[in-house]
């Protein structure tokens, strides 16, 4: 796991433009958090997308960590962008959107790229960043026993041993079947709350499950920690519910994707370019309320990941508790890797 990490920190280093700011942070051992920016380039208008860009960048820096917002420009993946490169992201009328396979493209045509879940992941960890703050990752889309149109996300989730904090699946695809998926490919899935329902992006419960749920930041760091020592290569999602006081209207949040998913299909939008069209038309026809919704999230998300990556600097070693399990539930049962995981981590504890 180590080499392998090694080797794609050398092969991305030519390509890196790592700040100053995100350099020493790292450097020094203290809290970094990720940001994508294909919200800024795709998913918001101007100038909210800035003014969304700087806030959630503050908020992180509020929680105790170091925002490092990724984005591509002039044939180099910069990590950490100053507001001059914020203001150019945002203001872009050409910016492309990046997944994983569009990095290398990006890069030799010179293109300003805004990051998907996909590529910030695969990005942040060659950077040495382990926790990354977004709105709602990207899944299987309705219809793809059709179409098979599956996002990147959930492969790079399935390999690449970030944490991702977000409000669960953009509730515009089908979020049973993504769950579904992540499970399959053995990604921690944690509800950061005390109860174990999976929230869906606009909305607070979809009626689905997570591995577990909790209300402790510091059980999240264990499992990561505990996880890396495992070698396991997975991700982790921490699906973080809308604050009550912003949650959307359910109805009327629902009809606007029925009918906005409907005209996709009509206007045979296909592709990455599914999901910004759809979004912008529920924005449309909820008369702004899922934007404010989609911004509330977005900052609840970063303070959250702000505070868990301060978490995660906390160098003191775990060790193994001495409170022994009661013999009469446990059966050696059959488990899969990550929920390996998640029972050894409930035999540790920071000391």
């Amino acid at each position: 796991m180590y080499h392998h990490f090694l080797g794609q920190t050398r092969s991305f280093s030519k390509f890196l433009n790592i700040s100053s700011s995100v350099k020493e942070a790292l450097a020094n051992g203290e809290g970094v958090v990720a940001l994508e920016s294909t919200v800024i380039t795709h998913g918001l208008p101007y100038p909210h997308n800035l003014s969304t860009a700087r806030s959630l960048e503050q908020k992180v820096r509020s929680s105790g960590s170091h925002p490092a917002t990724i984005a591509l420009f002039d044939g180099k993946i910069h990590v950490g962008l100053d507001d001059e490169k914020l203001e150019i992201l945002a203001s872009s009328k050409n910016a492309v959107k990046v997944s994983t396979r569009d990095i290398a493209k990006t890069i030799i045509k010179k293109e300003v790229g805004g990051t998907t879940v996909a590529s910030t992941m695969k990005i942040a960890h060659a950077a040495g960043i382990s926790v990354f703050a977004t709105g709602g990752i990207g899944g299987v889309h309705r219809g793809a026993d059709q179409t098979f149109d599956i996002s990147a996300d959930l492969q790079e989730l399935s390999k690449t041993p970030v944490c991702v904090v977000c409000s669960g699946v953009k509730s515009i695809l089908d979020i049973p079947k993504t769950v579904e998926y992540l499970e399959t490919h053995s990604v921690n899935c944690v509800v950061y709350g005390s109860e174990n329902v999976f929230p869906s992006f606009f909305t607070r419960k979809s009626n689905n499950k997570a591995q577990f749920s909790t209300e402790r930041l510091e059980e999240v760091v264990e499992l990561i920690k505990t996880s890396k020592s495992l070698g396991l290569p997975y991700g982790t999602i921490l699906a973080c519910p809308i604050p009550e006081k912003n949650a959307a209207d359910g109805d009327l949040i629902q009809n606007a994707i029925d009918q906005a998913i409907s005209e996709a299909i009509e206007q045979n939008i296909a592709s990455q370019n599914v999901t910004p069209f759809i979004l912008a038309r529920v924005n449309q026809l909820t008369k702004g309320a899922s934007m404010a919704t989609n911004i509330a999230l977005l900052e609840n998300n970063a303070s959250i990941a702000g505070r868990l990556a301060a978490k995660m600097c906390d160098r003191r070693p775990i060790t193994v508790s001495h409170t022994q399990p009661t013999s009469s539930s446990h059966r050696n049962p059959k488990v899969s890797s990550r929920v390996l995981s998640r029972q050894i981590t409930n035999a540790y504890q920071f000391q």
